[in-house]
């Protein structure tokens, strides 16, 4: 199997999701006035935490262990929340960044699932596991619900962006173009339900209205 090319586009998507996702986990254990040690505990699980799963389902080297930028960058964000008041990162624009970071994250997985000779439908998993499971084990380990567990559009937003980066690598269209696209598209989605509050369907009971 051939290793994913590294490229420069990559290499900032790579960064900006590890980036966003960091800052997520550190500013939640800052509002909690937790210690600088739990405050980069969790700027470094939350940022590593969905590639690191997929690394290991895929069988790859775990991307952060042979890159010490990744750590480091980790650092800095939580070196950036323990100095700045949390009310600079309140309100939208901390769910803004996070979509960038899960989209940008999904394109990723699953770009780097393809080129380890995953199959088209498991790739996609792979992007939706990047973007996702680092915000879940954050939420986890803080012991609060998810946002995975409320109906707003979050998991379909990364479903999306890795969807469009498999089908676009699938009928070989220039890779840095689908990559670029398959984000936008993905945070197009994501911004949309953080504006309009959009939402799937939630199950309902059937016989449940008329009991």
């Amino acid at each position: 199997m051939d290793e994913l090319i590294p490229t420069p586009m990559l290499d900032f998507l790579d960064t900006l999701g590890v980036a966003v996702f960091a800052l997520t986990g550190a500013l939640l254990a800052a509002k909690e006035r937790q210690t600088f040690v739990t405050v980069a505990f969790f700027a470094l699980v939350t940022g590593v935490g969905g590639g690191t799963v997929r690394d290991l389902l895929i069988e790859a080297p775990v991307f952060w262990i042979s890159d010490p930028w990744v750590t480091a960058v980790c650092l800095v964000v939580a070196l950036l929340v323990w100095f700045t008041p949390t009310r600079w990162w309140e309100g939208k624009l901390l769910d803004y960044a996070d979509g960038i970071g899960l989209t940008a994250y999904a394109v990723l997985g699953s770009a780097k699932a393809l080129s380890y000779g995953v199959p088209p439908v498991p790739a996609v998993l792979m992007g939706i596991v990047t973007g996702t499971v680092g915000g879940i084990i954050r939420d986890v380990v803080a012991g609060r619900p998810s946002i995975i567990m409320r109906p707003e559009l979050y998991v379909t937003a990364a479903a999306l962006s890795a969807g469009l980066c498999v089908v676009g690598t699938a009928i070989e269209l220039p890779r840095i173009p689908v990559w670029v696209g398959a984000a936008l598209a993905g945070l197009i989605l994501r911004s949309a339900a953080i504006r309009w509050n959009l939402a799937l369907p939630a199950y309902r009971e059937k016989g449940a209205d008329t009991a």
